[in-house]
């Protein structure tokens, strides 16, 4: 019996995401159609069997199903805009950052050319793209990620639809991202602190990770007290962080750090001492988070 026929896609956007979208659907054999705003950045992909689309009106008509995926939703609608016409009837995927309220609009506008939109986001860098674990959720059209959904799999084995709201992937998407940048700035304080010493940066790495797998072990925990708003049985207290205040101090003046970047997380945490929150569980701080100072 035949293999099934594999839906044909379009990419729009090869950067270093789009790129790797793109090739993981001619190695997945889809018949797959690609516009880039510099049409050098489609040589590779052309070389591997893709179809270098020569404007974005052919791109769009070239497939039933077109993902985008460039910078913002603006950038997206401008590219999008000379073929506006052609997206009636067609399901039209992107994959790009932005503000929940971004989404909202990039939904209207589609849907208002007669497409039907999903918005989604890759939880992951460009080289983990295609790979079993790596995570995409969708928020949207039910239908298209239905009809799509073996299609859009291609791209990581982790794919969840989140709902039928348009904002819902972007809304996960700073959720969730939120945490990056400091981790991130947590790690590098440490490897600036350990290479003062004339020690490896990668010596850090198999700790922060064990640390990183004690921080994932109390999430759920943390999310029940957020959720019922019972901070009374803490894990670990303010207190306990605001106690630590001076400690963050001290490693800049004796190793000479620039540990401002802890400012603002000491500010949320005097402000919860002087609200009396000293013996709730930290996760209390998503109160003051609710409700910024003027």
């Amino acid at each position: 019996m035949p293999a099934p026929a594999r839906t044909p896609v379009t990419i729009v956007g090869l950067g270093a995401m789009g790129a790797a979208l793109a090739s993981a659907y001619v190695t997945a054999g889809h018949p797959t159609t690609v516009w880039n705003r510099s049409p050098d950045k489609a040589a590779p992909l052309v070389a591997r069997g893709a179809a270098h689309a020569p404007d974005i009106r052919a791109a769009v008509a070239a497939s039933p199903l077109v993902i985008a995926c460039l910078t913002t939703y603006e950038a997206t609608r401008a590219a999008l805009e000379p073929a506006a016409a052609a997206l009636a009837g067609r399901a039209l995927v992107t994959l790009n950052s932005g503000a929940p309220s971004g989404a909202r609009a990039m939904a209207a506008w589609a849907t208002g050319h007669g497409a039907r939109f999903l918005d989604g986001a890759i939880k992951n860098v460009p080289t983990a793209v295609a790979e079993p674990d790596t995570l995409l959720y969708y928020g949207g059209d039910r239908t298209v990620f239905d009809e799509h959904e073996a299609t859009l799999r291609v791209l990581g084995g982790d794919t969840q639809y989140l709902g039928a709201e348009p904002d819902l992937a972007a809304l996960y998407e700073q959720a969730v991202g939120g945490t990056l940048l400091p981790v991130l700035l947590g790690f590098f304080q440490g490897a600036a602190l350990v290479t003062e010493r004339g020690l490896k940066a990668e010596t850090l790495v198999p700790y922060t990770r064990k640390w990183l797998e004690m921080v994932n072990a109390v999430l759920p925990t943390l999310a029940a007290e957020i959720d019922s708003g019972d901070y009374s049985q803490p894990l670990s207290s303010v207190g306990i962080f605001h106690a630590g205040i001076p400690y963050d101090e001290e490693l800049g003046t004796e190793h000479g750090l620039d540990v401002r970047w802890h400012e603002p997380m000491h500010d949320l945490l005097r402000r919860a001492m002087a609200e009396g929150r000293g013996e709730q569980s930290v996760a209390a701080l998503v109160e003051l988070l609710r409700k910024p100072e003027a």
